[in-house]
Order: structure tokens, then C-alpha cells, then sequence
């Protein structure tokens, strides 16, 4: 894995890809998994540092990382938060990163907005899960502190409708900075064409394991943002294990070039 870094922390990166430049593809680093998983997960702040730098060279535009403390488990404690994006930036990683601010790292609501109103390294994006309580409070509070925002929702498979309803009813300082993540449970065209209706903010389409792939390619068509990376699917899509972060991301866009030649032909 990579020995040293550049010295110094750069300044905080640019606006995302998906903010009015085009769409954007995110790599999640990490996710929920750990040591087990295999290989491909980087485990260390060095480690991620070298992942999301090879990620970013293969294409990737932006970066979801889960901070954790050394005994594995997600935190949002600026102790935590501060060091992974620090090594990030310090390693020369220039675009967006995005870190988590869920019940995984800190269960309560209370808790959640006194961790992220703490943190002195901001990242550039949260993940607020618009599924759990205090999702609004917490998504105002990042804006507050000029962190924006990833609302996100989950769709079908039974995902109940109080999430979506939640972010219709948010009312935060504007929506330049608030985009909408939706989960998907499979890639259902009929779900994304529901959301023309929804307030004019940029999407991002993911699945997770078995529907990470054809969402993915459900997202280049509809032109949409994406996310993959080993925090969301471990496998290629043929089917053999993914080496890397990079080489999950390399697939993302090569998958994308063919669907988006694929839609623009009909």
C-alpha cells in the first residue's frame, strides 16, 4: 500500500460533479464493510487515501468514505472524521468527499447534530438517510456549517413512502446544495420517471449488491449521478470479484459509455 503522503492539507475541494457540471460518479469507499470482506477493502486511513486515489485516476469524480475508529466502528466524532479527511487531502485526493451522518455512526438524533456542529475538518458533502428521525434538522445544521447535502431515500422493495414524504416536506435555506440520492431495491424506469415531479435537484441512483449493476446502468440512461465502489457491490459485472475500488469504478464507466450510447441510438 502507499508509504507517505504530500505535506500539507489543500483547501476544501470543488463543488461536486453533480451540482449543474454533468453527472457525477461517486465511489464509496468502505461502506459497512470490514476486514472480512476480503481484500478489496481498504481498511486504514493510508489504505483509503491509496484507494481513492487510484479510484479518482480511474474516473471516479467523487469520494464517500466511512470514517472508523481503529477498533472498526463508524463514528462521527470530529477525532474521527478529521484525520480520514485530512489523510485524504493530504495524500493529494482533489475531488468532492462525502462522509456518512447516519444512525451507523451515532444512533441518537441529539447526538448526530452535536457531532457534525463539532467537527472542525468539514468534508464537502453528508449522507443524511431521509429514513431515519432527524433527518431535516441534521441535513439544516451541515448546510449551516456550508457542508451540502445527500438526501437520501430509498425506493421500492418495500421501502415505505414516509421517507420520500420527509425530504417533500424539508424545508431547508434553498436547494443549490441539497441533492437527492435514491436507493434502489432494482432498477424500476417507472420509479425514476415518478420523480419528475420532485423540487429540481440533482439525482443519484445506486443499488446495492445484485441491483448495484443494472442501476447503474439505469442511471447512465436516464442521465443521472451513480455510486458504486466495494461499499456498495464486491463483484464485477460479470460476476468476478473486484480487485479494487478502481477497478469497480473503471467497469461503472465502461458500462456507462455503453448505455448511453445504447439510449442515445433510439
Amino acid at each position: 500500500m502507499r508509504r507517505g503522503r504530500a505535506a500539507g492539507v489543500p483547501a476544501r475541494a470543488a463543488p461536486a460533479v453533480g451540482q449543474g457540471r454533468g453527472p457525477a460518479l461517486q465511489v464509496a469507499l468502505n461502506g459497512s464493510r470490514g476486514a472480512g470482506d476480503g481484500g478489496a477493502v481498504p481498511l486504514s486511513p493510508a489504505d483509503l487515501a491509496e484507494s481513492a486515489l487510484a479510484a479518482v485516476a480511474a474516473g471516479a469524480g467523487e469520494v464517500l468514505v466511512h470514517p472508523r475508529t481503529p477498533c472498526g466502528r463508524e463514528s462521527l466524532s470530529p477525532r474521527v472524521v478529521g484525520p480520514v479527511l485530512a489523510e485524504l487531502r493530504g495524500a493529494g485526493v482533489r475531488v468532492p468527499l462525502a462522509v456518512p451522518a447516519g444512525v451507523a455512526a451515532e444512533p441518537d438524533p441529539a447526538g448526530r447534530l452535536e457531532r457534525v456542529r463539532s467537527w472542525t475538518v468539514l468534508p464537502d458533502r453528508a449522507v443524511v438517510p431521509f429514513a431515519e428521525a432527524g433527518a431535516e434538522p441534521l441535513g439544516r445544521a451541515l448546510l449551516e456549517r456550508g457542508v451540502a447535502v445527500d438526501a437520501v431515500v430509498p425506493l421500492g422493495g418495500g421501502a415505505g413512502p414516509e421517507p420520500l414524504a420527509r425530504f417533500l416536506a424539508w424545508s431547508p435555506p434553498g436547494f443549490g446544495r441539497v441533492r437527492l440520492v435514491v436507493e434502489l431495491a432494482e432498477p424500476d424506469p417507472a420509479l425514476v420517471a415518478g420523480m419528475r415531479w420532485l423540487p429540481p435537484v440533482p439525482v443519484v441512483l445506486y443499488g446495492r449488491e445484485g441491483a448495484a449493476w443494472p442501476v447503474l446502468r439505469l442511471a447512465a440512461r436516464c442521465g443521472a449521478g451513480a455510486r458504486i465502489g466495494v461499499g456498495e457491490v464486491l463483484s464485477l459485472p460479470d460476476g468476478r470479484p473486484a480487485r479494487s475500488n478502481a477497478e469497480l469504478v473503471a467497469a461503472a464507466l465502461l458500462l456507462w459509455g455503453g448505455a448511453t450510447t445504447t439510449a442515445g441510438s433510439r
